[in-house]
């Protein structure tokens, strides 16, 4: 679980987090939602610490992220499985090498005890053929497959996902969303999930948290967020025309 409390960020003098209060649930999917320049990225990057806040708690399992030195913050940081936006893998390599890389970074293991970990971590993805592929040999959707594979490789408690879906065609970000819920709830990992996506808010969302300029307008479930009293969540879910058309189907069950 990871607790963020009464975080507050600015930068120039211009607030971005206003007095933030969430709790990420372990062996859940929580996801942060907005539109963009609400707070999200940097509300996920002061998490892991790549943005120091001005003030507040951020609890991973009831130890202040904020107050750690440099040392006890670096044990933190092995624990965390970071999915960014474009995958970030690197070229030079071969897929099951990317999967390798960070077990090589910060681990003792041997490089076939790493390779055996890499294989079981792509065979879990149902990556079991693409292990000798470079990034550019394979489509969109491998390399996402490939980056949580990566990911995961570490045995992560905590799981950060930016943007998971960015890219690529509605069929294989549901392939995605469903591997994410799966392995959150198989590993029993905390899942922060940064998403613009309808679909993964209304597959995946076990606790939703809407930020609106800065400040967290809403929270909730996935089952809640199409009935939500807030005006600005509304036009977030609403925006584009098959949304609206199918809230005129709904009617007026807003609560």
């Amino acid at each position: 679980m990871i607790e963020v409390k009464n975080i507050y960020k600015s930068f120039n003098g211009k607030a971005v987090l206003k007095d933030i209060n969430i709790v990420f649930e372990r062996g859940k999917t929580n996801l942060i939602i907005g539109e963009s320049g609400s707070g999200k990225t940097v509300l996920m990057k002061t998490m892991v610490g790549l943005f120091n806040a001005d003030s507040g708690e951020i609890n991973y399992e009831g130890k202040n992220f904020i107050a750690m030195d440099f040392d006890h913050r670096k044990e933190i940081r092995k624990e965390i499985g970071m999915l960014f936006q474009g995958g970030a893998l690197f070229d030079s390599l071969t897929v099951e090498e990317n999967v390798m890389f960070p077990l090589g970074m910060f681990t003792n293991m041997s490089v076939a005890e790493q390779r055996e970990r890499a294989d079981f971590c792509l065979n879990r993805v149902n990556l079991k053929t693409a292990h000798k592929l470079y990034p550019a040999e394979i489509s969109g959707g491998m390399k996402k497959r490939v980056a949580i594979a990566r990911a995961i490789s570490m045995k992560p408690k905590y799981l950060f996902c930016d943007e998971p879906n960015s890219g690529l065609d509605p069929k294989t970000s549901i392939l995605i969303d469903n591997l994410i819920y799966e392995l959150t709830s198989e590993l029993n990992i905390t899942t922060i999930v940064i998403t613009h996506d309808m679909n993964s808010v209304m597959e995946i969302g076990d606790n939703i948290s809407f930020l609106y300029n800065g400040e967290i307008n809403w929270k909730g479930h996935r089952n809640d967020v199409m009935y939500a009293s807030s005006p600005e969540l509304n036009n977030f879910v609403y925006a584009s025309e098959f949304m609206k058309k199918l809230k005129s189907t709904m009617g007026n069950k807003s609560h």
